[in-house]
């Protein structure tokens, strides 16, 4: 009987255009780089999205997310490459005229108007009818859950409810791409956290694509089919929330999505999947797919949760057995946070479920303790 292959954490959904080779994406990056004057905001980026496709753009200020975007919706020329939608160059195509519509981190909301005529401003723009002008902003209305709100000015709502008019007018055209710059920043982080899962909601039950720009990790994880984590202009990896999570191909996607610990060795044996690293630490052992030689460099990478922290010394203290002294810690309430420092002066991280009220093992500052995990339980990385 054939194993079945191994996959990494829980999907949203069965989903998965970009393994298909039949697919056709929605959108397409093609060459894209983007310099202001020597900067290069964007370098020589090729990417594609597929319809129906919840996707964010991450990575820290400065990485080139927001500049895409604004190439996407036609704000920014791109200086070398081209970008096309639908399979049609978007070459010369002003904003006005992109079947795409852009949500702002500000909202951009008219002061002086009604939530009604804010939502119908751009369907006066392209000449609708009257009678469909008040259908379609009733039914968005409806949409965003805001049907009693119409009359109000935006001074008049909450943070939280000027954000649905926002997306009730960008919605109201019917866009193919919906294009959301930050949307949730502005946002206290329980009303954000409610805000994410709406999105999610709605872009399931309109059926439309999402491309997001966010530097908020625990954000792109939660509302994403995929994520492209960029650096300096270019990106680092494109996959699901899981895969980023759980299999990141570098020190610098690791480091940047969650928390980690890198445990830097040199590679002592590598042959049938199995890698033992020497560290000055310990000796690890881990399962990994990657093409190394004794001698190579390479770190070790490590979620707190998957590290097994104990007073207790293990049975076998010669591998993936780390001793360290309780150096921090930290009651977040699901969770107990556990900074522990190695003998070599290296911070690691791990993190205890507290699924009672009452502790077991109560562990306090300045406490030997040993961290063990299994083989599986971290990545190999050479980059």
């Amino acid at each position: 009987m054939a194993t079945a292959p191994k996959a990494f954490g829980n999907i949203r959904r069965s989903f998965d255009p970009w393994n298909d080779p039949k697919a056709t994406p929605l959108i397409e990056f093609d060459r894209i780089s983007k310099r202001f004057g020597t900067f290069n905001a964007v370098d020589d980026l090729s990417l594609k999205i597929y319809p129906r496709e919840f996707f964010t753009l991450l990575g820290p200020s400065g990485c080139g997310k927001s500049t895409l975007l604004r190439m996407l919706a036609g704000f920014e020329e791109p200086t070398s490459g081209d970008i096309r939608l639908g399979g049609e160059s978007l070459k010369g195509v002003p904003p006005y005229r992109r079947p795409l519509n852009m949500m702002f981190q500000s909202y951009a909301l008219f002061p002086h108007m009604s939530v009604e005529q804010n939502i119908a401003f751009g369907l006066k723009q392209d000449g609708m009818a009257k009678g469909e002008i008040r259908d379609r902003v009733a039914e968005m209305l409806k949409l965003v859950k805001l049907d009693a709100y119409g009359k109000r000015k935006p001074q008049q709502l909450s943070g939280g409810q000027q954000q649905r008019v926002a997306l009730a007018r960008s919605l109201a055209k019917r866009p193919k791409v919906l294009l959301l710059d930050e949307p949730l920043g502005a946002l206290d982080k329980k009303l954000r956290e409610e805000t994410q899962f709406e999105l999610m909601d709605l872009q399931q039950e309109l059926g439309l694509t999402f491309v997001i720009v966010t530097h908020d990790q625990e954000e792109a994880m939660t509302m994403s089919d995929r994520i492209a984590v960029m650096r300096a202009g270019k990106l680092c990896q494109v996959a699901t929330p899981a895969v980023i999570y759980e299999a990141p191909n570098s020190r610098y996607v690791a480091d940047f999505v969650g928390n980690i610990s890198l445990i830097e060795g040199v590679v002592e044996s590598g042959s049938g999947g199995l890698v033992r690293l020497a560290t000055d630490v310990g000796v690890i052992e881990t399962e990994s797919a990657t093409t190394v030689a004794p001698g190579d460099s390479a770190a070790f990478a490590v979620r707190p949760e998957k590290m097994r922290l104990s007073r207790r010394p293990p049975s076998d203290i010669g591998v993936n057995a780390l001793r360290g002294v309780v150096w921090d810690i930290a009651y977040l309430g699901d969770v107990t946070l556990f900074n522990v420092k190695l003998e070599n002066g290296a911070l690691v991280r791990s993190t205890v479920i507290n699924a009672s009220r009452v502790a077991d093992e109560q562990i306090a500052w300045e406490e030997e303790v040993w961290l063990t995990f299994e083989r599986d339980a971290g990545v190999l990385l050479v980059q």
